[in-house]
Formats: structure tokens, C-alpha cells, sequence
């Protein structure tokens, strides 16, 4: 497993790859719930047919597993740098992980 800490939120690393399947865990900090920031993950993720999960932490981080083609999946991980509207988003620790499959869709936990 590969990690890595993106702590600027404007911050894009556009990548040209587009064609493999790609994993990634992922916990935002910052004004990250009670914002909707759930709920347009799941709208956004669901629009570039991305499947997993995504959920409010104890600590006030969101954690998600995002799974699909690699150039969708970073462009989930650019909406989750800024995150919805009223979110103020800190930081990104992206963790990329093996792609398993297995899920159906992108859920909310």
C-alpha cells in the first residue's frame, strides 16, 4: 500500500491514465460534515461510475474507499479536495489500495 498526504486542497494532479481500474481509502479533514459532503460524494462518485463507500468519522473526517476507472477516481479525489459548497476542506490522505471489486454502487455508511 502507497500513501500519501495531500494537504493542499487546490492542489490537482491531473494524470492521463484513464484506461485501469484503481482503489483508493481516503480521509478528509476539515469542515467536512454537516455539509452535505456525504451525499454529493455519493452523486458525484455515482456520476463517473465509481463504487464503494463514504462515512462520517467520530473525529469529524470523513472516510471513503472509492474504486473505478483511474481517471474517474482522480476526479473524485479533485471534488474531494474542495468537497460541496459549504465545506472547508484541510487535507486529503489518499491511500491506495489493490482494486478488489465487489461493490455494487457508492454507498453512504
Amino acid at each position: 500500500m502507497k500513501s500519501c498526504r495531500d494537504s493542499n486542497p487546490d492542489q490537482s494532479g491531473q494524470d492521463s491514465r484513464n484506461s485501469s481500474i484503481r482503489r483508493v481509502h481516503v480521509f478528509i479533514t476539515g469542515r467536512v460534515q454537516g455539509v452535505f459532503f456525504r451525499a454529493e460524494s455519493r452523486l458525484i462518485g455515482t456520476g463517473l461510475g465509481l463504487t464503494g463507500w463514504v462515512k462520517n468519522l467520530d473525529d469529524n473526517r470523513v472516510e471513503a474507499v472509492f474504486e473505478g476507472r483511474e481517471s474517474d477516481v482522480e476526479k473524485m479525489l479533485d471534488w474531494c479536495r474542495k468537497g460541496p459548497t459549504l465545506a472547508h476542506v484541510r487535507g486529503v490522505e489518499i491511500i491506495e489500495e489493490p482494486p478488489k471489486g465487489g461493490f455494487e454502487d457508492l454507498k453512504i455508511m
